[in-house]
C-alpha cells in the first residue's frame, strides 16, 4: 500500500511493490519522482524527516534529514552583512541539502533493489515530461518576472519558450542527466557499494558545481545580492543520524514523533494536554466547544515549540521529560478558559529560560491552503512540503516528509536542474533562541511524520504538508480516528482547521493574536460560536486545508489499508 500527495509518486511506489521490492524501495523510489512532479514543494536541494519501521526490528526509527548550517552561516557572519534576519530566499539561507542523501541511505542499509532501478522512474518523467498542475504553474507564473529578471538559470529551467499552462509537460533534462549519472555511478558493482558510489559522486563533483555556483552573488529576499557561504567541507561533514523516536501513548494508540529539533513533540504535548481537558470538555472537532478547546491547546504546546525546541541548545532530558510528562500537561490544561485566549504563553521547565520571539504584526488572518506555497514575487515562501507513506507486505513501513529546495528557493544551478533550500530562515539571528542560527546545527523544523503502534507494532504512518499547520491537521485526523470512530478516511475528508495565534516558522514571522482558519463546510452555528469566543475566524473554501496521507497494517490479519487527501486533486493511495 502506497499513498502520497502526487499521484505519479503513489503510482511508482506501486509499481516498485508490485515488482517485489519492499516499502524502502518504494519509498526512495516515490521520493526521487516527487522531485519532478511536485517541484515547487519539494528539490534535491532539500531535506526530509523519515520514520521508518524495519519489520525485522519491531519498532520505528528517526531518519534526521535535516542538514545543518554550514560552517559559515553564523550570526556574526550574517551582522557583518547587513541582515538583521535570515533571508527568506537565496544561497544564504540554504542548509547542507540532505534529503538525496537521506533517501540513499534508506536505500541502502534496508533497500533491496539496485539504486539505477529505483532512481528509473523520476529519470523517465524528467526527461520525458509530466503534466503541469494548475499549483505548479502558478508558482512559476507568478516567479517568472522574478526568474527573468535575477534568476536566468531558473528561467532556462522552468520557462524554455513560455510560461507553462495547467496539462502542458514540463520536462527538466538537466535532472534527468543528473540521475543518469548517479546510476551509472551505482551500476557496476554490488547494490551496497554502488550506491556508496552515486554517494560519493554526490559529495564530490555534483557538490563542486553546487558550491561554485552558490558562491556567486546573487539576488535574495532582502532586494540585495549575497553569495552564498556553502562549502564543499559542510558537504563532506553531513551525516544522515538514525534517532530513537519520541512516543506518546494516547486512548490505547502509541503516536511516534521525530526529537526536539524538529516540531514533532508539538502533536505529542497537545495529545497530553487533550487527554486531560477532555475530562472536563469536549474534544470533538466538529462542535464548537472541540474546536475552542483543540485550538487553545495547540496553543500551548506551539508556545512551548517556540519558548524551548531546538538544535542551538541542548534541551536537558530531565527538560524533554517534564515537557512531556502527563503533570505538566494537566498543568498546561488548566489554562484553557472559555475565551480565546491571545497571549504568548510558554510553561516554565526547570532549568531552562524560554525564548520569547519578536514578531511582525500580521497583514489580515493568513489562510493557508492545501499546504502548496504562498510565494511573492521576490521568492519569499511559506508552508510547502509534500509527502509519502508506504507499507509493504512484510509489515515494513515508511511514512517521509520531504520538502525545500523548491524552484522558488534560489537559482537553479546550471547543468543540475535543481536550487538550494531556504531551511535557514526558521533560524533566529538572536544566541539566546534555541533554534538561533548556529554553525553545524540543524535548524529547527516543521517536517513533521507521524507513525502509530500498538504494544511497539507499527500499525500506521500518516502525514501532511502544510508548514506549522502539520502536527494541527494530523491531530484532527487522530481525534477522528482514535476518539472519534471515523475511518482513516472519514478523518482526512471531515473539514479541517488550523490556529495562526502561533509564530511562523516561515518569514514574515507573524501571530495573529486569535486567528482561527476553517474550511467552509463547517456549520454556520459553529463559525458563529467560535466567534462568540473571540477566535479571529477565517473561513476558507470547503476543501482547501490539509494534503493527509496514510498507510495502515492490522498487525494480526495483515491487511492494508490506506487513504489520501481529495483537496488539490493530485493525493493518492494504492495497493492490493
Amino acid at each position: 500500500m502506497a499513498a502520497s500527495t502526487h499521484w505519479m509518486a503513489t503510482g511508482a511506489a506501486q509499481s516498485v511493490l508490485e515488482r517485489g521490492g519492499n516499502a524502502f524501495d518504494a519509498a526512495v523510489a516515490a521520493g526521487f519522482v516527487l522531485h519532478v512532479v511536485e517541484p515547487h514543494l519539494n528539490g534535491p536541494g532539500g531535506d526530509l524527516v523519515a520514520l521508518i519501521a524495519p519489520a525485522d526490528r519491531g519498532r520505528a526509527e528517526v531518519v534526521v534529514g535535516q542538514g545543518p548550517a554550514p560552517r559559515g552561516a553564523s550570526i556574526e557572519a550574517f551582522t557583518a552583512m547587513g541582515i538583521p534576519e535570515v533571508p527568506a530566499a537565496g544561497a544564504l539561507a540554504a542548509a547542507v541539502p540532505a534529503a538525496v542523501e537521506s533517501w540513499l541511505s534508506i536505500l541502502e542499509e534496508h533497500g533491496t533493489w539496485h539504486l539505477t532501478e529505483v532512481l528509473a522512474y523520476a529519470a523517465d518523467y524528467a526527461r520525458n515530461g509530466i503534466p503541469c498542475s494548475p499549483k505548479l504553474a502558478g508558482v512559476i507564473e507568478t516567479m517568472a518576472p522574478h526568474f527573468r529578471e535575477h534568476w536566468p538559470t531558473s528561467a532556462e529551467v522552468w520557462l524554455a519558450d513560455r510560461i507553462p499552462s495547467e496539462g502542458d509537460l514540463i520536462r527538466n533534462p538537466s535532472y534527468a542527466s543528473l540521475l543518469d549519472e548517479l546510476a551509472v555511478a551505482s551500476s557496476s558493482t554490488s547494490r551496497t557499494e554502488g550506491i556508496r558510489r552515486a554517494r560519493e559522486l554526490w559529495r564530490g563533483p555534483i557538490a563542486r558545481s553546487i558550491v561554485a555556483f552558490a558562491s556567486r552573488p546573487h539576488r535574495h529576499s532582502d532586494g540585495r545580492d549575497h553569495a552564498g557561504v556553502i562549502t564543499e567541507h559542510d558537504f563532506a561533514e553531513l551525516t544522515i543520524a538514525r534517532e530513537e523516536p519520541l512516543v506518546r501513548s494516547f486512548h490505547g494508540v502509541e503516536v511516534v514523533k521525530a526529537g526536539f529539533w524538529s516540531s514533532g513533540p508539538v502533536l505529542l504535548q497537545a495529545l497530553g494536554i487533550l487527554e486531560s481537558a477532555g475530562r472536563s470538555r469536549s474534544i470533538d472537532p466538529s462542535t464548537v466547544e472541540g474546536i475552542h478547546t483543540i485550538t487553545e491547546a495547540m496553543k500551548l504546546a506551539m508556545a512551548d515549540r517556540d519558548a524551548y525546541y531546538g538544535d542551538a541548545r541542548d534541551l536537558p532530558d530531565t527538560a524533554v521529560e517534564y515537557l512531556l510528562s502527563p503533570d505538566y500537561c494537566a498543568q498546561r490544561a488548566t489554562l484553557i478558559a472559555d475565551e480565546a485566549s491571545g497571549d504568548f504563553r510558554p510553561g516554565t521547565v526547570p532549568g531552562c529560560r524560554p525564548f520569547i520571539p519578536p514578531v511582525s504584526e500580521p497583514q489580515g488572518v493568513p489562510t493557508i491552503g492545501t499546504g502548496e506555497p504562498t510565494v511573492s514575487r521576490n521568492g519569499e515562501t511559506r508552508g510547502d512540503t509534500c509527502h509519502v507513506d508506504v507499507v509493504d507486505r512484510w509489515g515494513n513501513f515508511v511514512s517521509a516528509t520531504p520538502s525545500g529546495g523548491w524552484l522558488q528557493s534560489s537559482p537553479a544551478i546550471p547543468g543540475l536542474g535543481f536550487c538550494l533550500g531556504t531551511r535557514l530562515q526558521m533560524t533566529w539571528l538572536d544566541p539566546t533562541s534555541p533554534s538561533a542560527l548556529t554553525p553545524g546545527r540543524r535548524p529547527r523544523t516543521t517536517l513533521s511524520p507521524t507513525m502509530l503502534a500498538s504494544a511497539g507494532t507499527p500499525v500506521a504512518a500518516l502525514g501532511t504538508p502544510g508548514g506549522d499547520q502539520q502536527d494541527q491537521w494530523q491531530l484532527l485526523y487522530l481525534l477522528r480516528t482514535v476518539v472519534g470512530g471515523y475511518t482513516p478516511q472519514e478523518a482526512i475528508d471531515a473539514p479541517m482547521f488550523h490556529t495562526t495565534a502561533i509564530t511562523s516558522s516561515f518569514w514574515p514571522r507573524v501571530r495573529s493574536e486569535r486567528g482561527l482558519v476553517i474550511e467552509d463546510r463547517v456549520d454556520p452555528d459553529v463559525l458563529d460560536g467560535l466567534r462568540e469566543r473571540g477566535h479571529d475566524v477565517a473561513v476558507s473554501s470547503g476543501w482547501s486545508l490539509g494534503r493527509l496521507s496514510m498507510v495502515g497494517r492490522d498487525p494480526l490479519s495483515g491487511i492494508l489499508s490506506g487513504a489520501a487527501n481529495p483537496r488539490g486533486g493530485l493525493g493518492y493511495a494504492a495497493g492490493r
